[in-house]
C-alpha cells in the first residue's frame, strides 16, 4: 500500500533561525491528524517528527507538560527527560499521560492557567471552559450576546489570548446567535472581546484566529485577509504586519519574531467572499500551506516552511523554547509500553 506523501521544505537560513533562537516548533493538523515537532539534528539539519491523533487542534506548553486537543479528548503530555538527558537523538520525550474525555465538541485553542490546569475553548458551545472532574467540562466565560448554553456553533468562538495566567481576549468570527448565523459574516463579521469587561474591543475583522499578547501587543491573525498583524487596545484598530499566502491559524511569538500558520483551501469555494482571494488573484499566485516567520519590527516574511502533500490544513503552532529536537510517544507502537519515570523516594 502506498503511503501518503509529505514534503517539509524548510527556506535557506530557517534552520540557522531555529538555532539563533534556541526553539523547535510544534504544530497540528485537524485535517491530517497529526502532531509534528520541527527541530535540528546533530548535523543541524531539519528533523521533523510527527504522531497520529485524530483531528488534533490547540497546544499548550509550561515547562515540562504540554495540553493537546483532539477529536473527543484533551492530552496531557510530560516530558521524561531530564535537562541535557538525551534518548536517540532527541533533547524532550513527551508521554501522554493522561486523556480527558470532553466529547466531540471541537475543542480549539487551548492555554494552562496559573493554577497549571488548561482553558480551552469549547466552539461548538460558544464558551471556554476548564477539566470538570466528573464530567465532560465546566464552563467559565461565554460571550454576552450568546443567550444560553447550547450545542450550536453560534459565533464560532476559537481563539484565546492569556494576560498573567488568566483568559484575557477572545476571537470570534461574528457576534451572532443563531446556529451557524457567523457563516454570514465572515468577510467582516470578526470581533475581539475583552474576556473580563465582555466588551468588543475590535470588529470589522475577517475570520480572526489565534490572538496572542506578547510584549504589550495583542496580536491576531485576520484570516480572511492572509494578514497577520496587531490590534491597538486603546482604539480597536486592525494594524496589517504582514501579508502569507493561505488561510491563517496557529501563531506563535519569539523574541521579536512571529511564526504564523499558513492552509490551503479545504474546498474550491473555501476563499470565496474573503478579501484573501482578491489578493491571491492580484498578486497571481496561489495559496500555500505552511510556516512563515515574519519579523515584526520590518514585517518581513524572512523566513518560510513550506508543507506539501498529505498535509494541506494547519491549526495551531507552539514555539518550544529551550528544545532543540523533541519528539513525543502515540499509540501506535510499543515504545509507549515502556515509558517509565518514577519519581524517587522520599
Amino acid at each position: 500500500m502506498t503511503q501518503p506523501s509529505l514534503t517539509l521544505s524548510p527556506s535557506r537560513l530557517f534552520t540557522q533561525w531555529l538555532a539563533d533562537h534556541g526553539t523547535s516548533l510544534a504544530f497540528t493538523t485537524y485535517q491530517a491528524g497529526k502532531l509534528f515537532f520541527v527541530g535540528l539534528n546533530e548535523q543541524g539539519d531539519l528533523s521533523a517528527f510527527e504522531r497520529t491523533f485524530e483531528r488534533a487542534m490547540g497546544l499548550a506548553r509550561e515547562g515540562d507538560t504540554l495540553w493537546l486537543a483532539t477529536k473527543y479528548q484533551l492530552w496531557r503530555f510530560e516530558n521524561f527527560l531530564a535537562p541535557g538527558q538525551m534518548q536517540n537523538g532527541y533533547d524532550a520525550l513527551f508521554v501522554p499521560l493522561e486523556g480527558r474525555t470532553t466529547g466531540d465538541v471541537d475543542i480549539h485553542d487551548v492555554a494552562i492557567a496559573s493554577d497549571g490546569r488548561p482553558r480551552f475553548v469549547v466552539t461548538r458551545f460558544n464558551t471556554i471552559a476548564e477539566i470538570e472532574e466528573h464530567g465532560s467540562f465546566r464552563p467559565v466565560w461565554r460571550p454576552p450576546f450568546i443567550d444560553r448554553l447550547a450545542a450550536e456553533d453560534r459565533c464560532h468562538l476559537n481563539g484565546m489570548a492569556m494576560e498573567n495566567g488568566m483568559p484575557r481576549y477572545a476571537t470570534a468570527v461574528a457576534p451572532t446567535n443563531l446556529v451557524e448565523a457567523w457563516r454570514d459574516r465572515r468577510a467582516d463579521g470578526g470581533i475581539i472581546i475583552d474576556i473580563p469587561s465582555g466588551e468588543i474591543v475590535a470588529s470589522g475583522l475577517s475570520m480572526p484566529h489565534s490572538p496572542r499578547l506578547h510584549n504589550g501587543e495583542l496580536y491576531v491573525l485576520n484570516a480572511g485577509t492572509g494578514e497577520f498583524g496587531h490590534v491597538n487596545r486603546d482604539t480597536g484598530r486592525f494594524e496589517s504586519i504582514a501579508f502569507c499566502r493561505g488561510f491563517l491559524r496557529g501563531l506563535a511569538l519569539v523574541g521579536n519574531y512571529a511564526v504564523v500558520g499558513a492552509s490551503l483551501p479545504r474546498n474550491a469555494s473555501a476563499f470565496e467572499g474573503l478579501a484573501l482571494q482578491d489578493r491571491l488573484e492580484k498578486e497571481g499566485v496561489g495559496a500555500k500551506c505552511g510556516l512563515s516567520v515574519v519579523n515584526l519590527t520590518t514585517g518581513d516574511v524572512e523566513h518560510t516552511l513550506h508543507i506539501e502533500g498529505v498535509v494541506e490544513e494547519l491549526y495551531d503552532v507552539l514555539a518550544l523554547e529551550g528544545l532543540r529536537r523533541p519528539m513525543a510517544l502515540g499509540f501506535r507502537s510499543r515504545e509507549i509500553h515502556h515509558a517509565l519515570k518514577l519519581r524517587a523516594e522520599r
